[in-house]
């Protein structure tokens, strides 16, 4: 038999040697990989949450949720000041004088008069009324928006929620692959030293462990900023889970019904349809008045009953009421002198009063006005309706792109799973590496998040379409009850 060169003969140590060096390599890098860090938060944090029940109340307290219920209970206030003015007012006031009559040899005398005034507001067209129910439309949308806040704010607090969770397992992603980057990069430096690999690929897997550690660098800077952004909408500290995988599951919700079914509630109850119409609703009431203004002239019709007037001028005992047909209002007073007024003669006075403009009347261009506002509120109504429409549709389109993509991650997942199965095997049989069991660890890794990625995807593109809907119901994701 011919004899081998000793080179060739020593090529099988060397393998065996760079076999065992990428093995202690791998576990040296088991050895000294990272703690696992918890995420930053501000002191004075909350305790972490095992539920996302916690982070829904305490959204209660956030600034944004906090202005939409002063803003509702200011509509309220605005109501409950407009039906004032459109009721019943009453005042009451004092008159005295004193006067002498002539100058040079009268003496003077002193009355006192008490007065009692009473308005109401009669007819359908009166301003007071029509403010009334102006206010209470504006309460109706104050209502709708307030319902809509607090869905938009509970689709952020998750979103911002599911932010935290997916940079969470960025991070964790991060120092898997800087493990192995690790892991490669010593048996890149034995390669080396035992001559089987050149400089450039050294220096190749140099760069991909610095690359590892500038990625986990990052991915800790995504996690501290997307805590700081849920932060900012909770208006508080939250301290979350360290793993992603500790992270509670978010809340899920039904929508169900057709698209027509979906755009019918949705234009029934989102807030820019409500404000648009409250806006046409009070430009149909500005064109009434308007119309009625230029229409109709100023009538006022008045009795005055009792004692009118004495020798000298001087009324006694006297009940005086008035009717403005264009204003609605009926008004009424009551004068009684405090003195003694029986010889004053008791009697009635009826009165009659009309006025026109006949020149500068601008009654004709206030209507024209009116008239372009009625068309401008419909036009902006149809806009608000287009644009819910659009939002609604949208959201379904983004639903079911989502739900598509789903059968897809779990594929991926589970190929990834047969595939580290597959390494293992190898590995066990001696046909593969720990580097090689260890990079399908990361690819299952990567899988099974991009998959809890991928199912948490369709539950907020769930709250979003019911959110568009007017579905959501944030108040029943929780236990509280309403605030």
């Amino acid at each position: 038999m011919t004899d081998l060169p000793s080179s060739l003969l020593a090529r099988p140590a060397r393998m065996t040697l760079l076999t065992l060096s990428v093995l202690l390599g791998f576990a040296g890098a088991q050895q000294t990989a990272p703690p696992t860090a918890t995420p930053p938060a501000a002191s004075g944090a909350a305790a972490p949450a095992a539920s996302l029940t916690p982070l829904l109340e305490s959204l209660r307290g956030a600034p944004d949720w906090r202005a939409a219920d002063l803003n509702y209970r200011a509509a309220q206030l605005t109501l409950d000041s407009a039906r004032t003015r459109a009721g019943l007012s009453v005042t009451a006031g004092v008159d005295g004088s004193l006067t002498r009559v002539p100058w040079d040899s009268g003496t003077f005398t002193g009355a006192t008069t008490l007065t009692v005034n009473a308005s109401l507001n009669v007819l359908p067209w009166a301003p007071a009324l029509e403010g009334a129910r102006s206010a209470a439309r504006s309460l109706a949308g104050a209502a709708v928006d307030l319902r809509n806040t607090r869905a938009r704010l509970t689709v952020q607090a998750l979103q911002a929620y599911e932010g935290v969770r997916g940079a969470s397992g960025a991070l964790e992603l991060s120092r898997a692959q800087l493990d192995l980057a690790r892991a490669q990069l010593s048996a890149a430096q034995s390669q080396r030293s035992d001559g089987v690999l050149s400089a450039e690929g050294l220096l190749a897997q140099q760069a991909a462990f610095e690359n590892a550690q500038a990625a986990q660098t990052r991915a800790e800077r995504t996690q501290a900023q997307a805590l700081r952004s849920l932060n900012r909408l909770l208006g508080a500290p939250v301290t979350l889970p360290a793993q992603a995988g500790a992270f509670a599951p978010l809340p899920t919700v039904t929508v169900n019904g057709t698209l027509p079914e979906l755009l019918d509630r949705a234009l029934s109850r989102r807030p820019e349809v409500a404000r648009a119409q409250a806006a046409l609703a009070d430009a149909q009431a500005g064109l009434s008045a308007a119309q009625l203004d230029a229409r109709f002239p100023d009538v006022t019709a008045s009795v005055r009953a009792g004692q009118l007037s004495d020798a000298t001028g001087n009324s006694g005992r006297v009940f005086s009421g008035t009717l403005n047909v264009k204003q609605g209002t009926l008004g009424a007073q009551v004068s009684v002198p405090l003195k003694d007024t029986s010889a004053i003669p008791g009697g009635v006075a009826l009165s009659l009063s009309a006025s026109l403009p006949v020149f500068g009347n601008t009654r004709g261009t206030a209507l024209t006005q009116a008239q372009l506002g009625v068309t401008q509120a419909q036009l902006a109504l149809d806009s608000a309706r287009q644009s819910v429409e659009l939002d609604v549709r949208a959201a379904l389109d983004a639903l079911q792109n989502e739900q598509d993509a789903l059968n897809a991650a779990r594929t991926t997942a589970e190929q990834a799973r047969t595939a580290l199965d597959s390494a293992r095997a190898r590995l066990n049989a001696g046909l593969g590496t720990a580097l090689n069991v260890r990079q399908a660890e990361l690819t299952s890794l990567q899988a099974d998040q991009a998959l809890q990625s991928q199912l948490n995807a369709v539950t907020l593109a769930t709250l979003t379409l019911a959110q568009a809907t007017t579905d959501l119901d944030p108040l029943l994701l929780t236990s509280g009850g309403t605030p």
